[in-house]
């Protein structure tokens, strides 16, 4: 729009400092006729001016205004229109309840009455989710102001929930900033706060979670107290009182290793804005504390330190080794005082403290007596109440001295042959690489080892395996138990099995030692015996019969791993807020099949293949977001304050109390009073001059007669 504005201006004809000198000389001139001391009738003094000095003033000043050269100009101008930003806030917080349709509804109806105000433009920037970063609301609105001319800015209004987590520490903003918020004042929320819970925690110990039940908004109250719904890995519920605004601390036993997954709820307050914040969870990985290991060694060979070099190797490993290498039949009658030796420790170990250990290892081991048949029903009883034995054998497992042969044989998964000449049958002496059975390539103790045969529709193809040779193995007849790699004629090398509630691990050869050597190209002798430990210590990455669940950004991947080479059941995932839904597992090979679908909501979800239940903690996208779920006007009362801005509410009621817009000049506070309804936008009126015409008041032929005249005058009065 085009607008004429006129003025007066002044355009000297000389310097400035020189029309100033000439002012100053001007009034030098006047003093002493205006400050002239003469005497009445009366004989009395007193200053009057000379006759014509009003007339000298005249004529200095018409000459200095002539040389001022005094001027009328009319601007025709180009107004440019104000701009006005709406921001709306869209993240999580502010789509609650009734929320985004009062936000909306109010949106429209200020983008309507913008359009009603001449010179106005009305920008909507809406302001999205914001991930785990909480609302950044003024992360878009600088977006948006660096598109926008401040000397044209009206003024921002953010339509809000208050909830903002951006906001500048000192206010850069020249113009009026208007919050406008849903609800009304005086919103609760009652949430659940973890302030301290440990990532980690060790098997068979109990951890401690710290928390706090707050209600934001409410009048603080001593004697209140909220019930709390503790909830771990789907077991059932334990509740709890607690004191609200006050530190509670929680037990939680850790029983296993891997996830567990506790899940707490606080009881929903009367009157609160949400309950999406009074639940939250917790994952604790529980982790085993120096795994306490016994090796027994028997005969020395060639391949003993193997296990020893293992089990050091690993820090998180207390091994205790004994090396038996006198019998108690041997007698050379060495005086007792010279034996460097100690007595082996058979009560202490295999009665007292057998317990006390997570794995039992007997490395090529003869029972010559030395362990009487009850110690040995104690390790079989051990292992049936969840321990672990693992054995590595030779020769003497055929003979009279095998431990298959003792109450310790009803647990293990293989026998070997018995009869006459059977111990000699038994013992095969041949070259021959180890090869990974069809289940064994399922199992995750043996499957993806490197150099390791791989199998095809036809069956094992062992022209793939790079393995070294083994020289010596036992023909055994497996009874029970998963055969995870054969030796020469199909028999059995390796077998795992579980008995009771423990693991058994069967090496039907002495020389893995062997691939450590490099001999004939080597072998994974550490990874190979490293797996078999840990399996049989129940480590969770291992377990070959398990169902898994785990969330990724927002994405809930369960894993079935069998050793069944059907097809996987139908998965189940319930959702924390209790829906069902049933999946088909893609089989992705080596006995897992997964299922993967998103997982938005927070809180626990569970997944189930019919036999075996996993959980997997989700926690809040975006946490900021929840963590205060009121409708609150404080996180930007400074800013509003700052550039005389204003707060108003929607109100509860069926349409939104949007306030009146309204232009301001600048320099006047936009905020109106209490109950005036309406909120300003700066009238900046910034423009572009198109035009320029200039009339000069007193030009030369009319200034010097106009000097010259009045000069006349002054000396005719002067001179009477």
């Amino acid at each position: 729009m085009n607008q004429a504005l006129a003025g007066i201006d002044f355009a000297p004809v000389i310097p400035l400092w020189l029309l100033a000198g000439l002012a100053g000389l001007a009034l030098l001139a006047l003093l002493p006729a205006l400050l002239r001391l003469t005497r009445d009738a009366n004989g009395a003094r007193r200053w009057q001016p000379a006759r014509g000095a009003f007339l000298r003033a005249l004529a200095f000043a018409a000459l200095l205004l002539a040389l001022a050269n005094p001027r009328l100009v009319e601007e025709t101008r180009q107004m440019r229109p104000d701009i006005a930003l709406l921001l709306v806030d869209r993240s999580a917080s502010a789509g609650l309840s009734a929320r985004p349709e009062q936000i909306t509804a109010a949106r429209d109806e200020i983008e309507a009455r913008a359009r009603r105000l001449p010179d106005l433009e009305l920008r909507t920037v809406e302001v999205p989710e914001g991930g785990n970063q909480g609302t950044r609301l003024f992360s878009a609105m600088e977006r948006a102001l660096a598109d926008i001319p401040r000397a044209r800015l009206a003024g921002v209004m953010a339509l809000t929930d208050g909830q903002v987590h951006d906001v500048p520490p000192a206010p850069t903003l020249d113009a009026p900033f208007h919050q406008i918020l849903p609800g009304q004042p005086g919103e609760v929320d009652r949430r659940i706060r973890v302030i301290e819970a440990p990532g980690f925690g060790i098997v068979g110990r109990p951890v401690e979670l710290r928390v706090v039940v707050e209600d934001l908004g409410a009048r603080p109250d001593a004697s209140g107290a909220a019930r709390l719904t503790i909830r771990r890995d789907g077991q059932p519920p334990r509740v709890e009182s607690v004191p609200v605004g006050r530190e509670h601390r929680i037990s939680v036993p850790i029983e296993r290793g891997g996830q567990t997954v506790v899940e707490l709820t606080a009881e929903t307050r009367p009157g609160e804005v949400s309950d999406l914040n009074n639940r939250t969870v917790v994952s604790i990985n529980g982790v085993r504390d120096r795994l306490r290991v016994l090796l027994v060694s028997g005969e020395p060979h060639a391949g003993q330190r193997t296990w020893r070099r293992l089990l050091k190797a690993d820090p998180n490993v207390d091994l205790v080794h004994f090396t038996i290498l006198r019998p108690p039949e041997k007698d050379d009658l060495t005086p007792l005082h010279e034996l460097a030796l100690i007595a082996f420790p058979v009560r202490e170990l295999f009665q007292v403290k057998l317990r006390e250990f997570d794995l039992i290892v007997f490395d090529r081991f003869g029972n010559r007596g030395l362990l009487p048949p009850v110690y040995l029903r104690n390790i079989a009883d051990y292992v049936r109440g969840g321990g672990a034995l693992l054995l590595s054998v030779g020769p003497e497992f055929a003979g009279p001295t095998s431990l298959a042969a003792t109450p310790l044989g009803q647990i293990l998964p293989a026998r070997p042959q018995v009869g006459p000449g059977a111990a000699q049958a038994s013992l095969l002496e041949q070259p021959f690489r180890p090869f990974v059975t069809e289940l064994g390539a399922r199992h995750p103790v043996t499957e993806n080892l490197p150099g390791a045969n791989s199998f095809t529709a036809e069956g094992a193809n062992l022209a793939e395996a790079t393995w070294g040779r083994w020289y010596r193995a036992l023909r055994a007849d497996a009874r029970a138990g998963s055969t995870v790699m054969q030796g020469p004629g199909d028999t059995p090398l390796m077998v795992l099995d579980r008995v009771g509630e423990g693991r058994v691990a069967l090496v039907l050869s002495d020389h893995i030692w062997l691939w450590s050597r490099g001999h004939d190209g080597g072998g994974p002798q550490g990874e190979l015996l490293r797996r078999i430990a840990h399996w049989t210590m129940k480590e969770p990455e291992l377990e070959e019969e398990d169902l898994t669940a785990r969330i990724d950004h927002g994405t809930l991947t369960v894993t079935r791993r069998s050793l069944e080479p059907a097809a996987a059941p139908e998965i189940t995932v319930t959702a924390p807020d209790g829906t069902i839904t049933r999946h088909a597992a893609e089989l992705r090979g080596a006995g897992r099949s997964v299922v993967e679908r998103p997982a938005m909501q927070a809180g626990v979800w569970q997944a189930g293949d019919g036999r075996r239940t996993a959980f997997a903690a989700a926690e809040a996208p975006n946490p900021m977001e929840v963590a205060d779920l009121r409708a609150d006007a404080t996180p930007l009362a400074a800013l509003v304050a700052a550039t005389g801005g204003a707060t108003r509410w929607l109100g509860t009621g069926a349409a939104p109390l949007v306030p009146e817009l309204r232009r301001v000049a600048i320099g006047r506070d936009a905020q109106g009073g209490t109950g005036a309804g309406w909120i300003g936008l700066r009238r900046n009126g910034d423009h572009s001059v198109t035009g320029i015409t200039a009339l000069p008041l007193l030009p030369p032929w009319l200034a010097l007669p106009l000097v010259l005249g009045l000069a006349l005058l002054a000396w005719r009065r002067e001179g009477r």
